[in-house]
């Protein structure tokens, strides 16, 4: 009697990635204040979106040692259809702080835009790398 349920989760198992949200990606970030842009991994956090910080880089484009490599910059992104994400948070390293946020993702570009205490910023566009 177990069986049938085990062929039903290894089948869903197998289909999950086909489902993976198309944000889910690697995507580089605008340049900040100091010049420097990271690299932050998208992926799905339960029915949410979050992004981590995996690679941070200088103005050059030199790889920069960071405390920041592995924290959540993205978390709590809804997503609402046709490119449209809100509901999140984005965490902005260079201002150490937290935007109420929204995404709006087209083709390989993600528009970052948020606000915190009613003074809003344009996040940038973000590139996708993979």
């Amino acid at each position: 009697m177990k069986k049938p349920g085990l062929v039903f989760a290894f089948i869903f198992a197998l289909a999950a990635p086909a489902f993976a949200d198309p944000v889910e990606g690697i995507w580089q970030t605008a340049k900040d204040d100091n010049g420097n842009f990271g690299h932050i991994k998208v992926s799905a956090c339960g029915a949410k979106i979050c992004g981590v910080l995996v690679k941070s880089f200088d103005s050059s484009g030199a790889p920069l040692e960071s405390d920041n490599i592995g924290r959540k910059i993205i978390w709590g992104m809804v997503p609402k259809g046709d490119g449209f994400y809100n509901g999140g948070k984005v965490w902005a390293p260079d201002r150490d702080k937290t935007y109420s946020s929204k995404m709006t993702m087209t083709g390989n570009n993600l528009a970052i835009k948020g606000c915190v205490f009613g003074i809003c910023r344009n996040g940038g566009a973000w590139k996708r790398i993979k």
